[in-house]
């Protein structure tokens, strides 16, 4: 059984699954995450959706790239959480499968792609006072402390 965090699900409420990928990111005792702007306003761990036909590493290289402009080496699975979410970006309700990996910042090649996103590096107490979801912060703990 997956574990899950945040809302209850809304009784009669219809929810897409949304598999994902994100990535704790330790390097020189510092984590790097996301800040997330409009409309969420949110600190991440790096992430999103695995498109059709992407495998979930090739999604994971992608989404860290696009979110801080950083190249990861070494994936390695940590395990996986739900949470049942309405994602105003889509439009939809969603029941977002979270795979979440530990992997190692190997290089900066710029700033973000994906609009609205900064790359943030906090040491781990600072990213568990600030993650937005406690699914992302359970896995900075199990990973850093």
């Amino acid at each position: 059984m997956i574990k899950r965090y945040g809302d209850t699900p809304v009784n009669g409420q219809r929810y897409k699954t949304r598999a994902g990928v994100y990535a704790v990111l330790p390097r020189d005792g510092k984590l790097l995450l996301t800040y997330q702007g409009d409309p969420h306003f949110e600190v991440q761990l790096p992430g999103g959706g695995i498109d059709p036909g992407e495998s979930p590493l090739q999604a994971l290289h992608r989404e860290v790239f696009e979110e801080t402009g950083w190249r990861i080496a070494q994936p390695r699975k940590l395990g996986s959480f739900r949470r049942f979410v309405f994602m105003p970006d889509y439009d939809m309700w969603a029941e977002k499968l979270c795979h979440i990996y530990l992997a190692h910042p190997v290089r900066p090649h710029g700033p973000p792609r994906e609009a609205g996103h900064v790359a943030l590096w906090l040491d781990p107490a600072e990213a568990l006072a600030e993650l937005y979801n406690d699914g992302d912060a359970d896995f900075v703990a199990a990973a850093c402390f």
